[in-house]
């Protein structure tokens, strides 16, 4: 049996105003997305299967399925700065992946406050989960230091507490509330 080809296949017709709703209705529904991400997708499939009508307002689109409450950029950030904060990953990255999902600065910045109260906790998480500093199993050389210290600096810590970890001894045990001595390191240092 014969599958049928792409170039067989009849051609997909271009979009209206009631289909491209109903592509916005699709992807809220299946997806947790920010405003920003919304107008991308549905800028990405006017182009991939044209369109037809008036020019389409995808911007409204978005703020239409924001108004519904189908899309909440703040609670979206919250989530995901929550979620890389247990990958590990500090304020630095948290910026980053908001920029990139094109969250507002008011959304970012109302999420910046939780993320540099657990920003100590975060990168003593990606310590424990790499074996750096204090969860080494033996004292580092400096080769090795520095490119843990690139690695904590990557994932989006600030110098001082990256440094901060970096250089603590290994210890016995792994208790968080232990390394209350790092909590005056931010992120600006």
């Amino acid at each position: 049996m014969r599958r049928p080809n792409r170039a067989d296949a009849r051609p997909i017709p271009p979009l209206d105003a009631a289909s491209l709703e109903r592509l916005a209705l699709r992807y809220v529904e299946r997806f947790a997305t920010t405003q920003g991400k919304l107008v991308d997708y549905l800028k990405r499939k006017i182009r991939e299967r044209g369109w037809e009508g008036e020019p389409a307002d995808t911007v409204a689109m978005a703020a239409k399925m924001a108004d519904l409450g189908y899309i909440d950029d703040r609670a979206w950030a919250e989530a995901k700065a929550s979620a890389l904060g247990r990958r590990g990953l500090g304020a630095g990255r948290v910026r980053q992946a908001l920029s990139a999902a094109r969250v507002g600065e008011a959304d970012a910045s109302a999420v910046a406050p939780a993320v540099a109260k657990d920003a100590v906790e975060s990168a003593l998480r990606l310590a424990k989960r790499k074996r750096i500093g204090p969860f080494a199993l033996a004292q580092a050389d400096r080769p090795l230091r520095q490119k843990q210290l690139a690695t904590m600096i990557r994932a989006g810590h600030g110098f001082a507490l990256a440094r901060a970890i970096v250089d603590s001894a290994p210890r016995e045990g792994d208790d968080l509330d232990s390394f209350t001595d790092l909590m005056h390191c931010s992120e600006d240092e």
